[in-house]
């Protein structure tokens, strides 16, 4: 703490991260107890009929404290901590109802749910990083460049920097979600999910997997490597949001995998008298009579 975290000035950091992880925890268990109908648990809050989802206080919380952050961006340092760890527990309100965003419907306990877990692992985990003093240039000892760089090292950094975020761009369009985002942090996994298949389902299999056999091969691999994953995924999410049964766990693995492991479809046809489309067609009549 001391030599890592204080005297590198990430202090409100550590808190920001504290205070997400606090928010994230007291908000799960509140609505465990509401779900469980606990009598001496306040229960929902509403607003005459309208209940008030608590992404809503997260969303009051993040913008108000940011706001602090900005203007008192030289108060003490204490301030700065406390406004840090409040934006942290209005993040965590926030992104506990990241699937209600992004399905644009309540879907808190239902499968789509776990979206929400999901975006609280993220964070922790970027943040994490970031907290430990991981950057995308960590490697190259970004600090003994920032005293006086010379043109050499500016085109190092340069360099790494975009072919860093290349290797990310091609990770996730392949599917590799996680492995692009710890990537970034750890160069070394974004060459193996850039030199591995594709997820069937992606981008890149959708672009490059012309082949049957590339995707056939695709698609065993994922439901081969995935399903330990995804139980284990499920366990972990089932421990916050509820549901830890393991008949629930293997039946809810098998189900993510009939849904997301598919072929990717294939690449629309270009539109009717495109160049594009006047070659393709070329070429479908040269094969036509040979």
């Amino acid at each position: 703490m001391d030599e890592d975290v204080i005297a590198n000035g990430r202090l409100p950091l550590a808190c920001l991260l504290l205070g997400f992880i606090v928010g994230f925890l007291l908000i799960r268990i509140s609505v465990r107890l509401i779900r469980k109908k606990v009598r001496w648990w306040p229960g929902n809050v509403r607003a005459g009929d309208v209940h008030i989802h608590h992404m809503v206080f997260g969303v009051v919380l993040v913008l108000s404290s940011g706001a602090g952050l900005v203007t008192l961006y030289d108060a003490s340092i204490g301030v700065i901590c406390l406004l840090a760890a409040a934006f942290g527990v209005g993040a965590a309100l926030v992104l506990d109802e990241f699937a209600l965003i992004y399905y644009l419907r309540d879907v808190y306990w239902e499968e789509q749910g776990r979206t929400s877990v999901d975006a609280v692992f993220v964070a922790v985990a970027v943040t994490g990083l970031l907290l430990l003093g991981f950057h995308p240039l960590w490697l190259l000892d970004i600090n003994d460049f920032r005293s006086d760089p010379n043109d050499a090292e500016r085109t190092v950094i340069a360099v790494f920097a975009v072919v860093n975020l290349l290797l990310a761009a091609i990770v996730i369009a392949k599917g590799k979600i996680w492995t692009g985002l710890f990537g970034m942090f750890f160069p070394p996994l974004l060459v193996i999910g850039a030199l591995r298949l594709s997820r069937p389902g992606a981008p890149w299999a959708r672009w490059r997997y012309g082949s049957r056999n590339r995707m056939r091969r695709a698609v065993v691999r994922e439901r081969r490597y995935r399903r330990p994953m995804i139980r284990a995924k499920i366990f972990v999410q089932d421990l916050v949001a509820g549901k830890p049964d393991v008949a629930h766990i293997r039946r809810a693995a098998e189900e993510e995998l009939a849904r997301t492991v598919l072929p990717a479809p294939p690449a629309p046809l270009p539109p009717p008298g495109s160049v594009a489309e006047r070659l393709l067609t070329h070429g479908r009549s040269d094969r036509l009579g040979e």
